[in-house]
């Protein structure tokens, strides 16, 4: 038990040193928990996207990946350019004002809209597949036999941490609650999917 305990240990903490860090997904978890708009969605797709992720690293798919970068390609290609999508979306509400309603008076997104967005920020993002799927995966492996425990202990982290961020975000309403905070936040938000943008396309060439 205790071993399977220290395996279980090993991956919560690789698990949070990978997933807390800005990113689009996170930024997006933020900002819907912000709004308190279709949290548990969000949440509960980040969270099963990871947990699918991380089971199939274990299972063995990081060693695939590996041995098709071809398909990295594509995943980049097409994160790129969603992301500079959601950045360019992002960008304009922090340039329009009335788009930065704290109060939640704008017409809110669908909840199929939110979960599709959730969706695409995680699976057309190439780091997830290098960080969660080759990396997550590979370092299982050093505990044989229990390599279980440790995906258990990673997919404890990213439910921990998504389930802090969107519900934790209430806490910092009363910041929010002035306009231009909402316009910080999408700026910062529009700079770093410019960047993660960027950085995919430079990474193919």
């Amino acid at each position: 038990m205790l071993p399977g305990l220290l395996a279980a240990a090993s991956g919560l903490g690789l698990g949070l040193s990978l997933i807390v860090a800005i990113g689009s997904q996170n930024a997006f978890v933020l900002r819907q928990g912000l709004r308190r708009r279709h949290v548990g969605a969000v949440v509960l797709v980040c969270l099963l996207s990871d947990a699918v992720l991380i089971t199939a690293g274990v299972a063995g798919a990081g060693a695939a990946v590996r041995n098709h970068p071809g398909l990295l390609d594509v995943v980049r290609i097409a994160g790129a350019a969603f992301l500079a999508a959601y950045g360019f979306l992002a960008a304009r509400r922090a340039l329009r004002p009335q788009a930065l309603d704290a109060t939640g008076a704008a017409s809110p997104a669908s909840p199929l809209a939110a979960v599709a967005t959730a969706l695409a920020l995680t699976w057309l993002n190439p780091h997830v597949y290098l960080d969660t799927v080759v990396l997550l995966g590979s370092i299982a492996q050093s505990h044989p036999g229990r390599q279980w425990w440790f995906a258990a202990g990673a997919v404890l982290a990213s439910a921990a941490w998504f389930a802090a961020l969107g519900y934790g975000a209430a806490l910092l309403r009363p910041l929010f609650a002035r306009p231009r905070a909402w316009r910080v936040l999408d700026a910062v938000i529009a700079s770093v999917m410019f960047a993660l943008a960027a950085s995919l396309l430079l990474s193919t060439a």
